[in-house]
């Protein structure tokens, strides 16, 4: 985090030049030096599931975990007429306020300060929005009487909410029993007003249920944050809402950690500092998900200078720094594109969205248009940004004075993209956060050709879960006296099904053999299952088994995906006293065999002529490499195989009369 102390010093041109008065500062220092932790016991400072995410996904402990020394702290915390605000370490720094300059010397004399710099006016607490949110749109507000009807889906969502996650197919995840149970999400926001009162009807079950962890308020230094912004407020309700038939949210059986990081009274640099140390703090309770739906750069206050266009580049700003640190730690991080669109003089993606590693959401409407308001894309550096896109126009919200309204502005796109991805990721713990980042990416409406307006485009959530389903099964096969033991891993809800297909040596297709229905169990589960196959009147050669598992089987919702093949070679089934191949009348030899020339000659001796003589010429997984048409007459003749074409290895050439199979012989190429 080196980076952070020099952008800092770029900022402070920019605020010299501007001759703005600044009274909160950030002090970095040189090092961890005297620290009473070690990397070896992070449990003094990492939550157990903190710790476990690490393990899981191979993810080392660094000093970035290591708090930051706390005699640092407390020797600035000390200087007359300094009030300390936040600690980050990840950034290896504090910021806090003061007017005293002489308390500013006397730090910068510390030998372990590196140095300090202002980067925030003074702190009001007025309680005054300054209008960060002007370019977002807020419509009428509805009842909240709720209505129950007896639907296919899970959830009752009510025409509208159902629009919203049908865009996704996402209603698939909450059907298959993935709706954010045992999932972690951390929203850093302008707080979250009133989500506790009872007629805020959105958060009723997530209240009743203690699904909310815990709070912290970075600007006031409390745990209240319900007293503060409504824009957090209806961000949260975008996943967490359960109002049947009028407004289900993403996933509304995760548990939260909600973080207010936006001072409402001003706009200034800190604002970014409060967020890393937000985003740090959810590292460290053990999040899974970061959501956040604020950006910075522009319309700063007190004549900070906007950010030159060069800032956007995914490395330079500290929120985008931190917002990368927390992806490198394991959480899977979304983050609003912005709403400048429409913005004649700056229309681009604010920060942190420009950052490497996080899912930069911008805003589309139900049928899928982009809405105006929506940033444009790329970062400074050309990456794809946005990522992806969700409805973030006229998206449904709890209101601000309670009853359920409408929203537009990416600031509601994001929390719906990261309400649904954390459903996926619930089903597939098995993989890390790049790992469902790249499926939710793959998914997307635009994956062939993204753009700078919804990058990827708007993703399947049906498909980013076939997707990860294909690279999370496995299968195996064996054979003894040509009964075939098929035996594969998947997970699966007994609403799907199974079918077996096989294609044995002579065919270029498979033929379904065989189907399987799940165990039985209603949310999504890893099991292990068994299928046996005899071997009738099938030549020597090998033999494939696809497994096609329907996921969805209604017809009008019908998908499947082919999970896994397993191979197995048959030496030749036949009923006893049959065979469709005359061992006296059928000779074929390779030669020479090995053969590392480039050409092979493969004899055939047959005691009757082939006018048509296919011959097909496999790889070990039964790939067809290569066909020749050849005829004969009674006896021998020689035929040239180019097997220079072939890369070393072992291969399976089958001969035939027209589209019988008369002989199979194995060839070796070094």
């Amino acid at each position: 985090m080196k980076q952070i102390f020099l952008f800092l010093f770029l900022i402070l041109a920019f605020i010299s030049e501007s001759q703005a008065q600044l009274t909160r500062y950030l002090v970095k220092f040189k090092n961890k030096g005297g620290t009473p932790f070690t990397i070896n016991n992070p449990i003094q400072y990492l939550s157990q599931r903190a710790i476990d995410r690490r393990t899981k996904y191979s993810i080392a402990i660094d000093s970035t975990d290591l708090p930051v020394t706390p005699s640092y702290i407390n020797q600035v915390k000390n200087v007359p007429n300094v009030t300390l605000l936040n600690v980050s370490k990840w950034a290896n720094a504090v910021t806090i306020q003061t007017t005293d300059a002489n308390a500013i010397t006397t730090i910068n004399a510390f030998p372990f300060v590196q140095g300090s710099i202002g980067i925030g006016g003074r702190f009001a607490n007025t309680g005054i929005s300054i209008g960060k949110y002007k370019n977002e749109e807020f419509l009428s507000t509805l009842s909240t009487a709720r209505t129950e009807e007896i639907l296919s889906d899970y959830y009752n969502y009510g025409s509208t909410s159902f629009n919203e996650i049908h865009l996704h197919n996402g209603e698939f995840l909450h059907n298959i029993g993935l709706r954010g149970q045992g999932m972690q999400i951390a929203m850093l926001d302008n707080g979250f007003n009133n989500y506790t009162a009872s007629n805020f009807d959105a958060f009723d079950s997530i209240n009743s249920n203690n699904q909310v962890l815990g709070t912290w308020d970075f600007v006031a230094n409390n745990s209240t944050v319900s007293d503060d912004g409504n824009h957090g407020m209806s961000c949260f309700s975008i996943i967490a809402a359960n109002i049947p038939g009028q407004f289900i949210g993403k996933a509304p059986k995760a548990n939260f950690w909600l973080y207010q990081t936006e001072d409402n009274s001003s706009e200034y640099p800190i604002e970014e500092f409060n967020w890393a140390c937000g985003a740090e703090r959810a590292d460290s309770s053990g999040t899974d998900i970061i959501s956040s739906s604020l950006g910075y750069g522009i319309q700063f206050s007190g004549g900070v200078p906007d950010y030159p266009r060069s800032f956007y580049d995914g490395n330079t700003t500290i929120s985008a720094q931190a917002a990368d640190l927390a992806a490198k730690k394991g959480i899977l991080v979304f983050i609003a594109a912005g709403n400048e669109g429409n913005n004649t003089s700056f229309h681009y993606i604010l920060t942190p969205a420009d950052a490497d590693s996080v899912v930069t959401v911008g805003a589309v409407d139900v049928n899928g248009i982009v809405g105006s308001l929506s940033s444009y894309g790329p970062s400074a550096d050309g990456q794809i940004k946005p990522d992806v896109a969700s409805v973030g126009i006229n998206a449904r919200i709890q209101a601000a004075g309670g009853g359920i309204g409408f929203g537009s502005g990416t600031s509601f796109a994001c929390p719906n993209m990261a309400g649904m991805s954390t459903c996926l990721w619930q089903g597939f713990p098995e993989f890390n956060n790049m790992k469902i980042v790249k499926a939710i990416q793959k998914a997307g409406s635009k994956f062939s050709a993204p753009d700078d307006r919804i990058g990827y485009g708007i993703p399947d959530m049906k498909a980013a879960f076939s997707n990860l389903l294909v690279d999370f099964a496995t299968s195996s096969a064996t054979i003894s006296a040509c009964n075939v033991t098929l035996n594969w891993t998947s997970k699966d809800v007994d609403a799907m099904k199974y079918e077996i297909e096989r294609k044995v040596p002579g065919e270029t297709v498979y033929t379904k053999v065989g189907e399987l229905n799940p165990q039985q169990g209603s949310l999504l589960a890893t099991h292990t299952y068994q299928f046996n196959n005899t071997l009738t009147s099938v030549a020597s050669g090998i033999v494939s088994y696809r497994i096609k598992q329907i996921i969805d089987t209604p017809v009008a919702t019908f998908s499947a995906a082919y999970i896994d093949t397993a191979s197995v070679v048959s030496p030749g089934c036949f009923p006893t006293g049959t065979n469709n191949v005359d061992p006296t009348s059928v000779i074929l030899k390779v030669q020479p065999n090995p053969v590392s020339a480039n050409t092979a000659t493969l004899i055939v001796e047959t005691n009757y002529p082939v006018t048509d003589m296919p011959i097909l010429i496999y790889d070990i997984e039964g790939r067809l490499l290569m066909k020749l048409k050849r005829s004969k007459a009674t006896g021998k003749v020689a035929v040239d195989i180019p097997s220079g074409e072939l890369a070393a290895g072992k291969y399976i050439i089958r001969v035939y009369n027209k589209q019988k199979l008369i002989g199979s012989t194995s060839m070796l190429k070094l």
